[in-house]
């Protein structure tokens, strides 16, 4: 019983549970907006509207991660252990976002009609003016936090956007009962102004004015570079499943695909909360080397992966809940999510390693890996998905995630057996 008391007082005092607690509350908050949020917005549009609006979003959000070329990332990795350098960095992000965001507005308002003639120009530029500019602004912000080990600000942004989509989405059911991709994506663009803009303002009025330094520009380019690559990796094995189908049209079976991948992000939130919460410490810890943030990971680890297998198991059994809320229409939901359970687990152990790696200096490393099967994703889906719909689909997620988890553990267990104790400090 003392034991019990010690290990209660030892994690109420420690700043790390402390800071997951915040990120677990706050996004375990958001997972009901979220939920709230999706069986509106499926009501709304409908199974076909709904796969329109994911696939456009998808063809978007595959190239919105290189408007701030990793200088969050950047922001992270130097103001955490350095918050002196807070203006500078803070500066370059948002010139890099505003600029490289309005430049990829125009290429993928241009772009995308063409490669999927079921957009049109002016939903690809909503959405595109929402995540290339806005939502990347919101995310630097919580960035400032999360160096900052603000963790109830990070939540708190998180919980208001997505509570407002959700009251969004409420409104809109109310009094019009439905509506098109179209209609969505102005009001959504309208949202995302409108929290930047706020997030912004906060960081502003919190951590002071931003300069820019274009010499800190030149030197940080490269590595944030690589970060965005890494960010961009990710996110094409994430969502080019569904830019997929709908560049073969296929917007009813994304509409399946997209709601029940939505369910697993969503459930997966806890595992990602954790890590958002770890991730300044594995710079920290990379001081000490492979061996410390790998010592790090398998802490991490150990609390991730049990709560990964019970969430698989709760959206194996609570599928059929889907048509009930959501619709009718939805009822292929059911078995996609079945299929695509396991993913919370596959990547609660690919983050920890993946994190590990970035944190001593490896991140070219993880980018290997994520570029490999990122590419496998793709040649993989090129076969699978024209014959077998949202089938294909979840079958290359599937060996996707698996394939990164095993990959990633396997190179920092082999760099780690390597080094016996850490002599030096590894820089990107």
């Amino acid at each position: 019983m003392n034991r019990l008391w010690t290990e209660w007082g030892r994690i109420r005092f420690s700043s790390l549970a402390r800071n997951a607690g915040w990120m677990v509350l706050g996004q375990g908050l958001s997972v009901f907006c979220q939920a709230a949020y999706f069986i509106l917005l499926a009501r709304l549009l409908g199974r076909a509207e709904y796969g329109k609006y994911a696939g456009a979003f998808a063809m978007v959000s595959i190239l919105s991660v290189y408007s701030p070329l990793g200088s969050p990332f950047v922001f992270l990795r130097y103001v955490s252990p350095n918050p002196k350098e807070f203006a500078r960095y803070w500066g370059n992000a948002l010139a890099t976002i505003l600029t490289l965001g309005s430049i990829f507005v125009a290429l993928l308002t241009w772009w995308v009609p063409h490669l999927a003639s079921s957009y049109s120009w002016k939903l690809v530029l909503c959405v595109a003016i929402g995540d290339c500019l806005f939502a990347q602004l919101t995310e630097a912000a919580s960035r400032v936090f999360q160096a900052f080990e603000r963790m109830r600000l990070t939540a708190g942004l998180s919980l208001l956007m997505n509570l407002l989509r959700t009251l969004l989405a409420g409104t809109m059911l109310w009094r019009f009962h439905n509506a098109t991709a179209g209609q969505w994506v102005v009001a959504t663009m309208v949202l995302s102004i409108v929290g930047g803009s706020g997030a912004i303002m906060l960081v502003t009025k919190l951590y002071g004015k931003p300069e820019f330094s274009a010499r800190l520009i030149r030197w940080r380019t490269g590595e944030g570079f690589v970060f965005a690559l890494s960010s961009s990796t990710a996110g094409i094995y994430n969502n080019v499943d569904k830019a997929m189908l709908g560049h073969y049209g296929m917007n009813a079976a994304n509409g399946v695909y997209a709601m029940a991948y939505r369910v697993v992000d969503i459930c997966t939130i806890p595992i990602t909360a954790i890590h958002a919460a770890a991730f300044p410490r594995f710079f920290r810890k990379g001081i000490g080397g492979i061996r410390s943030t790998t010592s790090f990971a398998l802490q991490i680890l150990k609390r991730t992966a049990p709560l990964a297998g019970l969430l698989a198991v709760a959206m194996f059994v609570a599928a059929p809940i889907i048509p009930r809320l959501v619709g009718s229409g939805f009822s292929e939901s059911v078995l996609a999510l079945r299929w695509l359970c396991l993913l919370p687990l596959f990547r609660s152990f690919h983050l920890s390693s993946g994190d590990a790696l970035t944190g001593a200096g490896h991140l070219k490393l993880r980018l290997g890996t994520q570029a490999g099967v990122a590419a496998f994703n793709f040649g993989v889906n090129l076969y699978l998905i024209p014959r077998y719909s949202w089938q294909g689909a979840a079958w290359s997620s599937l060996a996707t995630d698996g394939m990164l988890a095993v990959l990633n553990w396997t190179i920092l267990l082999a760099i780690r057996a390597k080094v016996p104790k850490p002599t030096h400090i590894h820089y990107l």
